[in-house]
């Protein structure tokens, strides 16, 4: 199997301005103006994709856009969708991508993982990370804690931006009332907080490589 290549790899290269690293996802969106104008362009990306190709691929259509995902950072496949979408006069919005993880505190994630396996009806990825076999729901991971922290709130969300929209999206939330409870790991993520001090990290992709 060939080896995934990294996403500063994946964006360096040409005919993929369209596409966002999203942590293990690149995602595209394209707004359409009809729910047929997005089947076209579904018809045409399973026309020309292959069986192989197609395992790695997610495709959300609704009837203001599709939403592309590959499982892998597959350069030539998302230069053929951008190609296909281009060709049909169907731009890409690049701001209009995420990802979205539910993540839990756990000081035993081999104790309780198996739990939200099972409540889920999930697939398990490594140790601690639980995915949507349909690729329907959030994602679900565990972060390790060294020790209990009652207070502290145990279950967060983890939104995933594209990394040229991260600022925007975290001004957006902290002028909406939110608050900055770190930036200590920026930019591969950033602790915002509610008036509450519900808790929320807003990610990209860079600094994890």
């Amino acid at each position: 199997m060939t080896a995934q290549i990294t996403a500063a790899q994946f964006h360096a290269a040409d005919g993929v301005e369209d596409w966002r690293s999203l942590y293990h996802l690149v995602s595209a969106y394209f707004p359409t103006g009809s729910l047929t104008e997005g089947i076209a362009l579904v018809d045409e990306i399973g026309r020309l994709t292959d069986e192989a190709q197609q395992q790695h691929l997610t495709v959300d259509l609704r009837a203001t856009g599709v939403t592309v995902s590959l499982t892998r950072r597959d350069i030539s496949l998302a230069q053929l969708i951008s190609g296909v979408a281009k060709e049909l006069g169907i731009p890409a919005d690049p701001t209009a991508v995420q990802l979205i993880n539910v993540t839990l505190d756990a000081l035993a994630g081999a104790d309780v993982l198996p739990f939200w396996r099972a409540l889920l009806g999930y697939r398990q990825i490594g140790d601690d990370y639980l995915a949507d076999p349909a690729r329907r729901g959030p994602g679900f991971g565990l972060q390790p804690m060294d020790a209990a922290r009652p207070q502290r709130n145990r279950l967060h969300l983890d939104i995933a931006v594209p990394h040229d929209q991260a600022e925007a999206r975290i001004a957006a939330a902290l002028a909406a009332g939110g608050h900055l409870v770190s930036d200590a790991h920026a930019p591969k993520w950033w602790v915002l907080a509610d008036a509450e001090s519900n808790e929320a990290c807003v990610a990209t992709w860079l600094g994890r490589e």
